[in-house]
């Protein structure tokens, strides 16, 4: 490392032990997680039944009336520009007509997508025309040049959560405006929404102007008080980028390359947040008002059940405090530790009184979530296991299939054949019995990185990921699973999922 180097590292605030570690991961590279199993309805997933649901969705309300700060926390730093990667590809391709399936539906379809006045006013003023006429004529390219480029919406360049996705008689609604709406809905308490977005540097601005000319409105109709903030992720969480020899990657002027550490550097946004519930949801899995109802009644179901459980660890913790408990009460704390938060530990018989409230005080006293999993729709993304930690305990936890051995193909079959999918959908506890905020990177368990391959300026070069928000950043937290309808996992990665019923 030259001088110039350790300037660059002391300035982002990282600390050059920190980038030597990370120098030496890309070297090791991460250990595979070791399975037990895929999580199932009665082996670490609970189904509640219709009066289970009422129950929890009671003990949520009764716990909001008790003026609990409650926050809805929304990463919403992701760039649109995957959406439209087939758009992109339109542009720049040697023909001038819709070929391939996905442009036909695009075309065939552009007056359901919600930004289609916006599109239009866009080529009225471009191209002196409006779409009808640049249709007629067989002038696409321009059609999806004005959604795209800087001149136009720039749709390819602006992030997901400012995008036009649902269209209502008084107007189209952003990802944005409809996470407002969930909160008013669900998540709000004593007349207020807390409402947290964590964003790019690039975007903060448009953030708060959407916010300053659409709140009030919201505000109005919901009859709440919105108080609505943003975070960027922070440097000293970017990590360095490494060549295929593990050696750092320079930029041509010889200065070393960091990159955004991926979702899991935001568990230092969260840990920043001061709330005793926090709700976290994607940005893009928004539905319109039509649909709403299954999606508010099953947060507060999960938000239910996440109160009742940590009411219960903090009863268990306060009479382990008096040290004026039986053999009896102990007894029956294992038990709500192995079966109600699937924590469950193979030698318990064998340790003494004194070792084993040592045990149980640990595991009760640490951050809580509860999960919402949907059947598995072959959609891409991680999935509810069994998961043994470095502890040896086995616990539920959320994997990406680049924690999985592929050569085991024991592991594999339960990954292909798991019956449960990830939406990310968490209502997360975040302070101690006595009232006291956790320190959350306290919980991360920091061997379950990612390392994949990306290119710059047409060379190749390593990247690391931190162990991702709901994977391993979350690893050392009491987890519970519950199966929620997949009519509340509803995301979109490209354009045209715009089209699809659950967004019209």
């Amino acid at each position: 490392m030259t001088e110039q180097d350790l300037k660059q590292i002391a300035a982002r605030g990282i600390t050059e032990q920190q980038v030597e570690h990370q120098l030496e991961q890309f070297k090791t590279g991460f250990p595979f997680l070791k399975l037990e199993a895929a999580a199932s309805i009665g082996n670490g997933i609970i189904a509640p039944n219709d009066e289970e649901k009422k129950n929890y969705i009671d003990a949520w309300n009764e716990y909001k009336a008790a003026g609990r700060k409650i926050v809805k926390f929304v990463p919403a730093s992701g760039a649109a520009s995957r959406m439209f990667k087939n758009m992109f590809a339109f542009v720049d391709a040697p023909y001038d007509e819709p070929t391939t399936d996905f442009e036909k539906e695009y075309f065939d379809n552009i007056k359901k997508f919600a930004f289609k006045k916006a599109l239009c006013d866009q080529c009225k003023k471009n191209e002196g025309k409006d779409i009808k006429t640049l249709l007629a004529e067989g002038n696409y390219k321009a059609i999806a040049r004005n959604m795209l480029s800087k001149e136009g919406l720039n749709y390819g360049n602006l992030p997901k959560g400012l995008l036009l996705f649902h269209n209502y008689e008084e107007g189209p609604r952003t990802p944005m405006e409809e996470h407002l709406v969930e909160a008013a809905l669900y998540a709000s308490s004593n007349g207020e929404a807390n409402v947290h977005f964590t964003v790019s540097h690039d975007h903060i601005e448009l953030f708060k102007q959407k916010v300053a000319e659409c709140a009030d409105k919201y505000a109005e109709k919901y009859n709440v008080k919105f108080n609505i903030s943003f975070s960027e992720q922070k440097p000293s969480t970017d990590t360095i980028a490494a060549n295929p020899d593990n050696t750092p990657f320079r930029d041509e002027d010889g200065s070393l390359v960091f990159r955004p550490g991926g979702h899991g550097a935001l568990i230092q946004n969260l840990n920043d947040i001061d709330a005793d519930v926090v709700f976290i949801k994607n940005i893009d899995n928004v539905v319109p008002d039509r649909l709403k109802q299954d999606t508010v009644d099953y947060k507060q179901v999960i938000a239910g059940i996440l109160v009742e459980l940590q009411q219960r660890a903090f009863n268990y913790l306060r009479l382990l405090d008096t040290g004026l408990y039986s053999h009896a009460q102990l007894e029956e704390i294992i038990r709500f530790l192995k079966h109600d938060l699937c924590c469950i530990r193979t030698d318990m018989k064998e340790l003494e009184d004194a070792e084993l409230v040592i045990y149980l005080r640990k595991k009760l006293n640490r951050p809580m979530r509860v999960c919402g999993v949907v059947k598995n729709v072959g959609e891409p993304g991680g999935g509810p296991f069994l998961t043994y930690n470095q502890d040896g305990t086995i616990s539920l936890q959320i994997l990406e299939s680049s924690q999985i051995d592929k050569s085991n193909t024991e592991y594999m079959k339960m990954f292909t054949e798991g019956t449960h999918f990830n939406p990310v959908d968490l209502v997360c506890a975040i302070k101690d019995y006595q009232g006291n905020p956790f320190n959350l990177p306290e919980f991360v368990d920091p061997t379950t990185g990612f390392i994949s391959s990306k290119s710059k300026g047409g060379r190749e070069l390593k990247a690391l990921e931190l162990p991702g928000l709901w994977n391993g950043a979350m690893s050392d937290w009491n987890t519970v699973f519950v199966e929620v309808p997949l009519s509340t996992f509803n995301p979109v990665k490209t354009v045209n999922d715009l089209l699809r019923e659950q967004h019209q």
